[in-house]
């Protein structure tokens, strides 16, 4: 994934010096600038070239402190363009070209682009970096004479019915046939009658052997001694 940091900057919005540029936070970069704008079209311009600057099948994913340049880019830019360019009330969009190339920018890129806002000015170290690169590009462009006038001026035309990227159908494929597993029937065992059971002749104990009295013998109990046979050790050690 290709994740890269966006930011425009207008020195007096809005008619002043405009810059934008994006940082891949794998070291590239880019900025530009114009005479005159508004921070929305500086902004707006950062996610543009962001997007031309990479193109390819790889997931972008942009980071950009402006809720409005990514909600134009990824929110209304739909109804817009369903509604042919304007608002859901009739009216103009506005920054419509920015917009327009944009879509155009996200909608031929083989790979999917994503969004993510961040708080500007709080210690964000791609964003401060994308920060400090428009800000130079905004003065650069204001001490110019042949600075570029607008941010929208060197882009190409676009036909009122351009279209965007069209859907590849999927290739028909045959359904999968269900194949219904075949098995032999288990066959049925029956048990073998053993018969008649055989009658075991039950055992018959001998006569009890009788032991005289004068065989006995007599043992007389010794007393136990009240000493352990084995005194216990008083530390053990183990190595």
């Amino acid at each position: 994934m290709i994740i890269v940091s966006t930011d425009g900057s207008c020195l007096r919005n809005p008619g002043g010096a405009i810059g934008w540029a994006w940082v891949n936070h794998q070291g590239a970069s880019g900025s530009g600038g114009a005479a005159a704008g508004t921070n929305q079209v500086a902004e707006l311009r950062a996610v543009l070239e962001a997007v031309v600057a990479h193109p390819g099948s790889e997931p972008l994913f942009i980071e950009s402190d402006s809720l409005y340049a990514i909600k134009c880019a990824s929110e209304w830019v739909s109804g817009w363009r369903g509604n042919g360019w304007r608002t859901s009330t009739g009216g103009a969009v506005k920054n419509v070209e920015l917009v327009r190339h944009i879509d155009r920018a996200i909608c031929t890129r083989p790979g999917p682009v994503r969004f993510r806002w961040v708080r500007g000015h709080v210690g964000n170290y791609f964003n401060e970096q994308a920060d400090q690169l428009a800000g130079a590009a905004a003065r650069e462009a204001a001490a110019a004479s042949d600075a570029m006038a607008t941010g929208i001026c060197d882009l190409p035309s676009l036909s009122a019915s351009a279209p965007a990227r069209p859907i590849d159908p999927a290739p028909p494929t045959d359904p999968i046939p269900v194949i219904e597993p075949t098995t032999e029937p288990i066959p049925v065992v029956r048990p073998v009658d053993p018969g008649p059971a055989a009658s075991v002749p039950p055992v018959q104990a001998g006569p009890a052997m009788a032991v005289p009295a004068s065989g006995m013998k007599k043992v007389a109990l010794q007393p136990q001694s009240s000493r352990p046979r084995h005194e216990p050790a008083d530390a053990m050690t183990l190595f």
